[in-house]
Parts: structure tokens; C-alpha cells; sequence
């Protein structure tokens, strides 16, 4: 079964960083990794994602236009079944509390802990076999 990863981040140097710090992981075919833009972006491919199979999304929170915390009610909407994790410079309580009343499974802070994320993946990885 063929498994994939959201992220959603309008900074376009996520990709790249994204890539490398998983690269022999998606070279080896473990997973595939789809980059959105923006909300509105993210919220329509994950509505057409179904193979591969969508296992977990990782939005930053601060975007302009939708932000990651508004978008995340409607993502819940549309993928309940996913997990989806926000990112923020902003680790504060009032941000996690945010995140965790609208449907988030986490909060991650930058800069990403990537070894924390990898067992998250992991984590989810072996769920979804």
C-alpha cells in the first residue's frame, strides 16, 4: 500500500527541507510527500487524496489568508480519519489549546525536532499496514 504525507507550509523552503531530512525515505518508497501552499490548496487535495493513501497532515499555523488553526475545523470536516499535527514558532499554551480544541492530534515548534517527527510517521506507518 502506497502512503502519503500533507504538508502545508507557504514558505517555500519547506519542501526542500522536508525532502532532505527525508529523503531516503521517500527514495526507498516508504512514503510520499505532497507539499501544499495554503489552506485552500491543502483542503482541496486532501478532499482528492484516496491512493495513495493519506495518513497524516502537517499544517504551519501561520499563513496568510486561512491560517492553519482556521483551516483545521474544516479539514477535521472533510478528513476525520487523518491526523494532523500543527507546526508553530509559537509553542505558547494559548496556541496549543487553540489546536487542540479544533481538532489537532499535535503541535510541533520550530525549528522541528525531525527525530521526534520521525516516530511520529513511524507511529503512523505502522497503523496504516
Amino acid at each position: 500500500m502506497s502512503v502519503c504525507i500533507l504538508v502545508i507550509d507557504d514558505e517555500p523552503d519547506v519542501e526542500m527541507l522536508f525532502r532532505q531530512q527525508f529523503r531516503r525515505e521517500l527514495r526507498n518508497g516508504r512514503f510520499l510527500m505532497e507539499f501544499a501552499p495554503s489552506a485552500p490548496v491543502a483542503l482541496r487535495r486532501a478532499a482528492e487524496l484516496r491512493d495513495p493513501s493519506l495518513i497524516l497532515i502537517l499544517s504551519d499555523i501561520n499563513m496568510p489568508g486561512m491560517s492553519g488553526l482556521d483551516m483545521l475545523p474544516n479539514m477535521r470536516a472533510e478528513r476525520p480519519d487523518v491526523p494532523v499535527i500543527m507546526i508553530t514558532a509559537y509553542g505558547d499554551a494559548e496556541t496549543r489549546r487553540k489546536a487542540l480544541e479544533r481538532g489537532a492530534d499535535g503541535l510541533l515548534t520550530k525549528p522541528i525536532d525531525f527525530s521526534a517527527l520521525r516516530q511520529e510517521i513511524d507511529s503512523r506507518l505502522g497503523q496504516a499496514a
